[in-house]
């Protein structure tokens, strides 16, 4: 399997639960690696924690196939990560719970989640209640923080609503497992799990940013969540979406102007978040909206990132300092590749739309042909019979009213086998299985009843040499040839007395021959009107009969889709057709 395929399975297979984990797993590497190697303490030791992180977010993926292990195994790494970390004096960092990492509270509630949905009550309560005494212990004996101090209560507080939320969710997805009925909400969070993995990794790093710096910093952070969910938003409605982002980074740079964030920003600009959400909007503007509307909402969201960035690197710098020239570049740099990122994914949906619309052309018209040689077939064959018999009854009418009558009951009969016919034709164009009056398993009792019950007015004799493995559809199309020809010996075969069926297995080769001893002249076809329905010859599959029919298009057809060989034209004695299908390898 190609390496690019490999990676689409196993990013599929993350979901987004794996994928949010990844981006939480990424978060404290940033945050670690800088920290390991400073001049504060021992170098490396902060890669002790690195262990028990990715211990958790292994059983938090475990958890997914087997709930009950990945939750108990959880509860055991946070302990034992606990342990390590007093053991060795390595100094742990927060985010949302003191002492916790992100992705240990990341993996904890997910784990808390899949408890509560897929386990039993019982065993769902257990595992919950392991998690969260395993975290309470990492909380308290990670530091030195008191049980009873404001971080404390601070840790109970979040943690508690972490905890109620997973729960909630789980038990409302353990409900309905797969609802038939899904929101807008979900149908979008569903869809579009790729997407919000990846927005999720800047908002950890501004997350962690902003509960180390203080609630000052919590209004920027409110832009930043605000703009993610919008860049999520317009994957529906991208124009609303582009003017609402706009509206956000305004208000990203009033807050920055009045109380200036002590967090990092990309080159003092804007928060990073920010900028993903607006690179994902130009992407999805120019992907999928008019070209006048895109631009139009692309200007309007420029304006707005330059008074966002004038009012943060002003609160920070002083405008003295700005260097307009390389925020300039900058920001027309990153424009340019959005832009020619979103003409990328406009050209392939336009040629994916193109291939999709000449697919469903190409259907189509394979199903009209194939309908095309079933009603020819299947009901041309019985109306021939009516033909021929009602002919007969016409010519002995008046002097033999006993045969007269015995032709009219052939003619009732023929007819209710063309209703039959049709009626099957159209209950298979109704169904969803696509099956229509066709060859069975056996290829020889089809062959026989088709002689018994046809009405061409000419005896028929089998040849059959035929083996049980003949696939399905080579004896259909063997069936309908022989049908067809049988149909074409009653309607241009004047005179004749007999009909040969020969049907062989020869060299992994269905050998398919119909002769009859008829001969050609004037006859009237039952369209009505006179024409010459002489037979000419058709060799590998050229020719056909002149009177206007697709009997030997139909066969060329069937034959072809078969990669065979078509051979028909006058003999010795009268008229022949003979066909070979493959049983296997380009049959198939």
């Amino acid at each position: 399997m190609p390496f690019s395929d490999r990676a689409r399975a196993a990013w599929r297979w993350l979901g987004l639960e794996g994928v949010v984990l990844l981006a939480a797993l990424l978060c404290d590497v940033l945050i670690m690696l800088p920290a390991a190697f400073d001049d504060i303490g021992p170098r490396g030791r902060d890669l002790l924690l690195l262990p028990g992180i990715v211990a958790i977010a292994g059983c938090a993926l475990w958890g997914r196939a087997h709930p009950a292990r990945g939750a108990f195994g959880g509860a055991a790494a946070l302990v034992g990560s606990t342990v390590l970390i007093r053991a060795t004096e390595t100094p742990p960092f927060s985010t949302l719970l003191t002492d916790i990492s992100l992705t240990e509270t990341i993996a904890g509630v997910e784990l808390v989640y899949l408890a509560v949905r897929w386990l039993r009550p019982g065993l769902a309560f257990a595992a919950v209640t392991n998690l969260v005494i395993a975290g309470l212990f990492a909380s308290t004996l990670r530091g030195d923080t008191r049980f009873g101090s404001d971080r404390t209560l601070l840790t109970l507080l979040m943690g508690a609503t972490l905890l109620v939320a997973a729960v909630v969710a789980g038990m409302r997805l353990r409900r309905e497992s797969a609802p038939k009925h899904t929101n807008a909400l979900t149908r979008l969070v569903r869809d579009q799990w790729p997407l919000i993995g990846v927005l999720t990794l800047p908002l950890f790093l501004e997350l962690t940013q902003a509960l180390q710096r203080g609630p000052r910093d919590y209004l920027m952070l409110l832009c930043s969540i605000a703009s993610a969910a919008l860049a999520v938003y317009g994957t529906v409605r991208p124009v609303v979406a582009g003017v609402l982002t706009s509206g956000v980074f305004l208000l990203s740079g009033f807050f920055g102007w009045v109380a200036p964030v002590r967090y990092n920003l990309p080159f003092q600009a804007m928060p990073l978040t920010e900028i993903v959400a607006g690179i994902v909007l130009v992407v999805l503007l120019v992907r999928t909206a008019r070209p006048a509307q895109a631009w139009t909402v692309i200007g309007v969201m420029s304006v707005a990132v330059a008074l966002t960035t004038a009012a943060n690197v002003y609160s920070r710098t002083g405008f003295y300092s700005l260097g307009l020239r390389s925020f300039a570049l900058a920001a027309l740099l990153v424009l340019g590749i959005s832009v020619a990122i979103g003409l990328y994914f406009r050209a392939r949906d336009s040629e994916r739309a193109k291939v999709v619309e000449a697919a469903v052309t190409e259907a189509q018209t394979s199903e009209r042909m194939a309908l095309a040689r079933e009603l020819h077939d299947v009901v041309a064959h019985h109306v021939t019979g009516i033909v021929v018999q009602a002919q007969a009854a016409k010519l002995i009418g008046g002097k033999n009213p006993a045969l007269a009558l015995d032709a009219l009951q052939r003619i009732e009969e023929a007819g209710t086998e063309a209703l039959v016919a049709m009626r099957r034709l159209v209950r298979s164009m109704r169904s969803d299985d696509g099956q229509t009056e066709q060859a069975t398993t056996d290829l020889e009792a089809d062959l026989r009843r088709l002689a018994d019950t046809a009405h061409h007015g000419v005896r028929t004799d089998l040849k059959l040499a035929l083996t049980p493995d003949i696939p399905q559809e080579v004896a259909r199309s063997a069936l309908r040839l022989v049908q067809e020809s049988l149909t074409n010996v009653g309607k241009h075969a004047a005179g004749a007395t007999r009909v040969v069926v020969l049907a062989e297995v020869h060299d992994r080769e269905l050998h398919i021959r119909v002769t009859d001893d008829g001969r050609m002249e004037h006859v009237r076809p039952a369209g009505g009107g006179v024409e010459t329905a002489t037979r000419s010859v058709s060799v590998e599959g050229g020719g056909g009969w002149r009177e206007g029919g697709y009997g030997l298009v139909g066969m060329r057809e069937r034959v072809e889709l078969l990669h065979g060989r078509l051979l028909a034209g006058p003999v010795e004695g009268g008229w022949a057709v003979e066909a070979w299908l493959p049983l296997e390898g380009e049959a198939e």
